[in-house]
């Protein structure tokens, strides 16, 4: 006769310990970003809000690189001729914007438009966002592009 080993009490200990651990791991918190959504009252759609262009900054995104102009479309204060890399340039552009904007008159804070065209990617929005909090800028608003923004900017990106 073949001499047996009785792996029950093993078993047992296997599945004491995986409940065990199941039990008192904590699982990853999602972590979500605070968005300010506007209430959709008809009255309200219909108005539109003015605000001084002196104040206002554009990012439109492509994928990994973006574009930006500081005033309206057809006529900037300034503007880019070239796509910057996100990575890279965005620090430094958000910095000159926020010091040139800062510096006219009559203008409280900065307010920043990201507009991510159809090219863009979740990350580029996301550090768009990170970056605008890390130079604490508290006004930013994520919209949709207009059709002359992003034709501007494939045409720039090929």
């Amino acid at each position: 006769m073949a001499p047996k080993v009785d792996l029950t009490a093993m078993v047992d200990l296997a599945f004491l310990l995986i409940t065990f651990f199941m039990l008192t791991t904590t699982l990853n918190k999602p972590s979500a970003m605070d968005i300010a959504m506007p209430d959709k009252i008809k009255s309200d759609v219909e108005s539109s809000v003015l605000i001084d262009e002196n104040r206002t900054a554009t990012l439109i995104l492509g994928e990994g690189k973006f574009m930006w102009y500081h005033g309206d479309f057809k006529k900037p204060i300034s503007s880019s001729k070239v796509p910057v890399d996100i990575e890279k340039g965005l620090p430094a552009v958000i910095a000159q914007l926020k010091a040139k904007i800062s510096t006219m008159p009559n203008t409280k804070d900065m307010i920043v438009l990201i507009k991510p065209s159809k090219e863009a990617r979740t990350k580029d929005v996301i550090q768009t966002i990170d970056q605008l909090k890390g130079q604490h800028i508290a006004r930013y608003v994520i919209s949709k592009t207009q059709i002359e923004e992003e034709k501007q900017l494939l045409a720039a990106l090929q």
